[in-house]
């Protein structure tokens, strides 16, 4: 009856400018067949089930997605990595190169300036023969102390005799 008497107000609100009076409303419970109740349920699982696979299939598409820009950049992050490394380590050898080449021009220099030093020193002590002949006794008895199964002996080995035996 609330039912009835609510809706009754509803249609004569929507149908008096028609002039038309409703009297009664009925509301019948009108269950469809069991066989269209089962068929109805099963329409609503399969189009529940589709988009569940729907959104399943989305996601793992986007998911294969990410995946892929992920790999593309790290392979890209490392390729850069890769050529600065590269870079770096050519830059590296050119300086140690051109270090070592300073170094070694530097070396020569000094050896040469500690030998020309060595030669002025010796000519401004004004060096006379027989210290120089002391000397060349000094360094032949280097050479027959070393390793070598044949010796060249000077000429002069004779003078070198006379001038050891002034010593003795």
């Amino acid at each position: 009856d609330v039912i009835n008497t609510k809706m009754r107000a509803v249609l004569d609100e929507a149908t008096d400018p028609w002039g038309i009076k409703i009297n009664r409303v009925e509301l019948k419970n009108i269950l469809p067949p069991k066989e269209i109740q089962i068929a109805m349920e099963r329409q609503m699982k399969a189009e529940r089930e589709r988009r569940e696979a729907i959104l399943i299939a989305e996601g793992q598409k986007r998911s294969a997605i990410l995946v892929a820009e992920g790999q593309k950049e790290s392979e890209i992050l490392r390729a850069e990595a890769e050529k600065l490394a590269t870079i770096l380590r050519a830059d590296g050898q050119k300086e140690a190169t051109i270090k070592g080449a300073e170094a070694e021009s530097e070396a020569i220099v000094a050896l040469q300036r500690a030998k020309a030093e060595g030669i002025k020193a010796l000519n401004e002590a004004m060096i006379t023969k027989e210290v120089l002949t002391l000397k060349g006794m000094e360094t032949f008895e280097k050479v027959a102390d070393g390793q070598s199964t044949k010796l060249i002996i000077p000429s002069e080995i004779q003078n070198l005799v006379n001038f050891s035996s002034i010593f003795k």
